[in-house]
């Protein structure tokens, strides 16, 4: 038996695959990615796409690495045992590649322009990478402007809602009666008060990810041990020395929540944003392309928006197991 452990988002998953089934997984990913490449290469395309050659490449040279690793992978230690924790998804990815190419490029049975084939998304990549990555720095730009900007004022209002009795009687009901309301139902009024379409789209985004984040803060911080005061003020602490040092990080797995939830609303108002009258950005993109049914640089642009917000939440689990390092040490 060969023990595989692979921490995985917020947690650690581990699992015990015997090592006759570790070398049939890596067979059977190879296997399918292999048939990708041989039906993207051998059959012809109901109508062209392009770049199905470059697709065939990258799918048969993935197949004959995922054979490499299944024969070595008892023989790369801790690197292998991750890999093989992957073996399931490697072999979904493969079956996929293999029916979306068979059912979009080569049958047709769905149709252009409404399905694109992964090369057909490919050759969006190959032709439009220059426009694309100008659409995502513009867009990078607006979400860190409206996403650092909104959890700031956020996390502030909700340590004030959390320590202070008095504001948290007259800001809470005033909080629960924004936070229910989309963001983009405010875009009639940002039209108004905000000088241009970008300043407009940032509070929006800034709006979307405060919201969570402040009511979560509050949360936190209101639910902080009544004994840490205690202890603290016997110490000598202040009001100050109380809400920087004892209330906000008890108060850190709240707010974390807070900050992930804020990240996925951000990325979904960003799109919404950016149609204002952005004159780039990944939203803009979208509703360009749409205009013109090249649903297939759509879906190019989506996949481009799902690994930018997977890698954000990412740096964020990164960010919160570092600084609640101490928690896990039982130091609360």
């Amino acid at each position: 038996m060969s023990d595989l452990a692979q921490t995985a988002g917020d947690g650690v998953v581990s699992t015990s695959v015997p090592s006759f089934s570790i070398w049939h997984q890596g067979l059977v990913a190879a296997v399918f990615w292999l048939l990708t490449a041989a039906v993207t290469w051998g059959l012809p395309d109901v109508l062209p796409w392009g770049s199905a050659g470059l697709f065939a490449a990258i799918t048969a040279t993935g197949g004959v690495l995922l054979l490499a690793l299944a024969l070595t992978l008892h023989r790369l230690g801790a690197f292998g045992r991750r890999i093989a924790f992957w073996g399931p998804w490697l072999i979904a990815v493969g079956v996929w590649f293999l029916v979306w190419e068979y059912t979009t490029a080569k049958t047709g049975w769905l149709p252009k322009p409404f399905f694109s084939p992964p090369h057909g998304l490919l050759q969006v990549y190959v032709t439009d990478w220059s426009r694309l990555l100008i659409c995502i720095g513009y867009s990078l730009r607006l979400w860190g402007l409206g996403f650092f900007s909104g959890i700031t004022v956020g996390f502030t209002i909700g340590v004030a809602l959390g320590w202070s009795a008095r504001f948290n009687y007259w800001g809470m009901p005033i909080l629960k009666l924004i936070g229910p309301v989309p963001a983009t139902a405010w875009i009639p009024a940002t039209f108004y008060f905000f000088p241009t379409t970008f300043h407009a789209s940032v509070f929006l985004v800034a709006l979307s990810c405060g919201i969570p984040v402040a009511i979560l803060t509050a949360a936190g911080v209101s639910q902080v041990n009544r004994a840490y005061y205690d202890v603290a003020r016997t110490l000598g602490a202040n009001d100050r020395f109380l809400v920087l040092k004892v209330a906000v990080p008890a108060a850190l797995n709240h707010v974390f929540v807070g900050l992930f939830m804020g990240l996925y609303y951000s990325f979904a108002v960003l799109v919404v944003a950016e149609m204002l009258g952005a004159k780039y950005g990944l939203g803009w993109y979208i509703a360009f392309q749409s205009a013109y049914s090249a649903y297939a640089n759509v879906y190019a642009t989506i996949v481009i928006m799902a690994i930018l917000c997977s890698g954000l939440v990412k740096l964020l689990f990164v960010a919160r197991d570092r600084l609640l390092v101490w928690q896990e040490r039982g130091l609360i």
